[in-house]
């Protein structure tokens, strides 16, 4: 669940099914909700900052930086930190970001609506585990995904 308070039901869902696409609902329930979770799938301690460990993907041939519960790459932290405001990298500030990515994506209207296929379609480019995504990473079938937010409370039109 997003530690964001007062989320619309969807909002919280739509974050939560982004969470179990980018984790996967084992590291979630064995990390603190997936915040505290780097590429790979270890662990780091502390929200003061982002833990910028480059992690080597070798299946993927990649190095990542991606951390947290939204899987965050630690070039768009410093970027979104300075733009929103925020004082670390603690749960809130991770909602606070992924809430602004997918506003930037347009797509804030089509979860509220419950247009989920439509939601995904427009933040696809942003999570890499999304259908669509198109970074040759494993992408989570839509029907799934669906199930995900369903589960956590959405609502779909």
């Amino acid at each position: 669940m997003p530690r964001t308070k007062n989320l619309e039901p969807n909002l919280a869902a739509f974050l939560d099914m982004i969470a179990i696409s980018e984790i996967g609902l084992k590291l979630l329930s064995k990390s603190d909700d997936g915040y505290n979770v780097v590429v790979g799938g270890t662990l780091f301690e502390g929200y003061s900052t982002h833990p910028n460990k480059l992690v080597p993907l070798p299946n993927l041939g990649i190095n990542s930086t991606a951390a947290g519960r939204y899987q965050l790459l630690r070039r768009y932290f410093v970027s979104y930190k300075k733009q929103l405001n925020l004082p670390d990298f603690s749960p809130e500030s991770q909602d606070a970001i992924a809430l602004q990515q997918i506003r930037e994506r347009k797509a804030i209207p089509d979860i509220l609506a419950g247009r989920f296929d439509e939601a995904v379609k427009k933040c696809s480019n942003i999570w890499a585990s999304l259908p669509g995504a198109g970074y040759g990473q494993q992408e989570n079938e839509l029907s799934k995904l669906r199930t995900a937010f369903v589960q956590a409370g959405g609502v779909l039109a």
